[in-house]
């Protein structure tokens, strides 16, 4: 079985187990091909959690979760040193951000102190205690949730944190006839005894899923569209319709890079050799719409990030 192969199954199976939400899962997938952190923000009981704990069951790794609430300390996150009596020397003792899936479940709960701890984690891909810095592991990815309307008892993700996110998915409620599915699913699941489930696929796929990503033809058409978006975001008085009224500050160029990598991981998922326009259009959304932030005039009229990003695609043609 071929990489491509491989990663497809796990689509299969997440997609049986997941119904509904075949977007989330499709952008779950090109996170870990392109090797980016997510953000899955939606109300609670839309498989969020499933999501993540169903993925990282389909692949030979350490799966880590960290419940996020505001008394938990940076030492919670990253691990700390550890006095040994017995021959009076300190230990470290790693944290749960070095596994390789972590679930950061509602990220927005924790305060300052412990989302700095993770900003070097997801951005370095290490973390620095007592003076000393720890290496976490080569295959690595964040995926946080968060709810979208509880605001008791939360602190709003830093704009630093915010980029660090490679997609940023809407989790929606399911369809009617998707709800009567997920009723009888969940019935079966806790009627069978053993859960049967593919046997996982090693690290050694996933990165050579990602190097052939990498490998994928970007043509210079593709690369200017890719610029043009972003840079429409950060000049949007340049660009008639909306855009200039809505937009307050643009995406930086890590929304550049995030549009690059996202567009590959697309079109290698389709069995592409090159990146489309297309490609480019579909993973703009989770790319973009959490890196532009909104004038005062957007959020008075209600509008949302994604109608931005939805006016930015009428607006910026490729050529």
């Amino acid at each position: 079985m071929n990489p491509r192969e491989s990663i497809l199954q796990i689509s299969e199976s997440m997609n049986a187990a997941i119904l509904g939400q075949e977007a989330v899962v499709e952008r779950l997938l090109i996170a870990l091909l392109a090797d980016g952190h997510v953000l899955l923000e939606g109300l609670p009981g839309t498989a969020k959690t499933r999501s993540i704990k169903t993925l990282s069951s389909l692949i030979e790794s350490q799966f880590s979760r960290v419940q996020f609430t505001p008394d938990l300390l940076p030492s919670d996150v990253t691990g700390s040193e550890i006095y040994r009596e017995q021959n009076a020397t300190f230990e470290f003792q790693q944290g749960p951000v070095f596994g390789n899936l972590v679930l950061a479940d509602e990220i927005n709960r924790a305060p300052a102190k412990v989302q700095s701890s993770l900003l070097e984690a997801m951005e370095e891909r290490q973390v620095t205690v007592a003076g000393k810095t720890h290496r976490l592991p080569n295959l690595f990815l964040v995926l946080a949730t968060q709810n979208p309307i509880e605001q008791e008892g939360t602190y709003p993700l830093p704009e630093a944190q915010m980029d660090r996110f490679l997609l940023y998915v809407n989790v929606d409620y399911p369809i009617g006839e998707n709800e009567l599915a997920i009723m009888r699913l969940v019935r079966q699941e806790k009627a069978a005894a053993v859960k049967k489930l593919p046997v996982p696929i090693s690290q050694d796929v996933i990165f050579e899923a990602r190097k052939q990503v990498f490998e994928i033809h970007v043509a210079e058409a593709a690369e200017q569209y890719i610029v043009d978006l972003v840079l429409a975001t950060r000049n949007p008085e340049r660009r008639e319709g909306k855009l200039a009224s809505w937009i307050r500050l643009g995406a930086s160029p890590r929304g550049t890079i995030a549009l690059d990598a996202a567009a590959r991981a697309h079109a290698w998922l389709n069995n592409q050799d090159f990146v489309s326009p297309d490609n480019i259009r579909e993973v703009t959304p989770a790319c973009l719409a959490h890196r532009v932030h909104l004038s005062y005039e957007a959020e008075a009229e209600g509008v949302s990030r994604t109608d931005v990003i939805e006016e930015l695609l009428k607006t910026v043609v490729a050529v």
